[in-house]
């Protein structure tokens, strides 16, 4: 079956009401691992993504380097310096105690994301690492992105056969992860074969959920594949994978209290298809936005008004 733009009247569903009905926290809390002393802009762009996206908090677990910075950034988001690197560790912490700490959070969160800003740092990585396996205890969703996709490129078992895994990678990190699972590679510019190979590479990590982003996102579970070719911005900026993250995480948060009943629905959406949709209404919504910003400010166009436009983008896409 080939890629399909899934039905938005359908995948609006996920979406909770605004109603007095509930309470703070019922519309989404995010959690996202990441943030180093010299990666700063990554997580807050992850963490405040999911909040203009409509969730109602947002944790970012990052060190002591990158905490204050990204405190500064913005009053919403609840920073918790507890992670390290090699070099700034404590003799006496060990990876196991802050692996303790982040997770004495995890009762708090409906989604980790892992991967914004974290670096490829010893201990930052085997962190991440058990946090990973932490959160797939709980049976929590989980986004990988940038530096936690490096991760998963060394030790696939992390997220194998865990169905309630979203990785987003770009072009590089695709091939990478291509590479690693024996996914062969023809002609990456033929359309339908970026359709098959994010398929065979769902498939080989075992059903978790790709969100192959390029000129065309194509998001797939290994069994059905949806794309999303709305027009984007024309300028690649960094920083916009990150908000890509974040909105996903929104609309995955969205899902489990779907799953949950948190408001009245018809349950139409089926719990497997979650990933698939959250992907693509977190491409639309983060596609639209660099649109937006693109055409007001051209060339100068940064990251952060993306951000300006998340509310214009996701009222397009509800209405589109």
């Amino acid at each position: 079956m080939p890629a399909r733009i899934p039905d938005l009247s359908k995948v609006r569903q996920i979406v909770p009401p605004l109603t007095h009905k509930l309470h703070k926290g019922q519309a989404g809390r995010v959690g996202v691992v990441g943030g180093s002393e010299d990666y700063t802009g990554a997580p807050y762009f992850s963490g405040i993504a999911s909040m203009k996206v409509g969730v109602d908090l947002c944790h970012i677990f990052c060190e002591p380097g990158a905490g204050t910075v990204i405190k500064s950034y913005s009053p919403d988001l609840i920073v918790h310096p507890y992670l390290r690197t090699k070099e700034k560790k404590e003799a006496d912490l060990s990876t196991e105690k802050i692996v303790e700490r982040v997770t004495s959070v995890f009762s708090r969160l409906h989604v980790l994301v892992v991967g914004p800003g974290l670096s490829r740092d010893e201990v930052m990585q085997d962190t991440a690492k058990e946090l990973i396996q932490k959160a797939r205890e709980q049976d929590m969703a989980i986004v990988i992105d940038a530096d936690g996709l490096y991760l998963v490129q060394q030790h696939p078992e992390t997220v194998r056969g865990y169905k309630k895994a979203v990785l987003t990678p770009n072009v590089v990190e695709f091939k990478r992860l291509c590479e690693k699972m024996n996914v062969q590679m023809k002609d990456e510019n033929d359309e339908k074969e970026q359709e098959e190979i994010a398929k065979q590479l769902s498939q080989a990590l075992g059903g978790v959920t790709i969100v192959q982003k390029g000129t065309v996102d194509y998001i797939t579970n290994g069994d059905d594949v949806l794309k999303c070719d709305v027009d984007g911005g024309l300028k690649r900026m960094g920083g916009q994978g990150d908000i890509l993250s974040g909105a996903i995480a929104a609309f995955l948060a969205w899902g489990k209290a779907y799953e949950n009943d948190v408001w009245e629905h018809s349950n139409e959406i089926d719990s497997k298809d979650i990933g698939l949709y959250a992907g693509y209404s977190a491409s639309h919504i983060t596609r639209t936005s660099s649109r937006l910003a693109f055409q007001k400010y051209g060339r100068s166009v940064l990251t952060s008004h993306m951000l300006e436009e998340i509310g214009a983008s996701y009222d397009q896409f509800m209405k589109h």
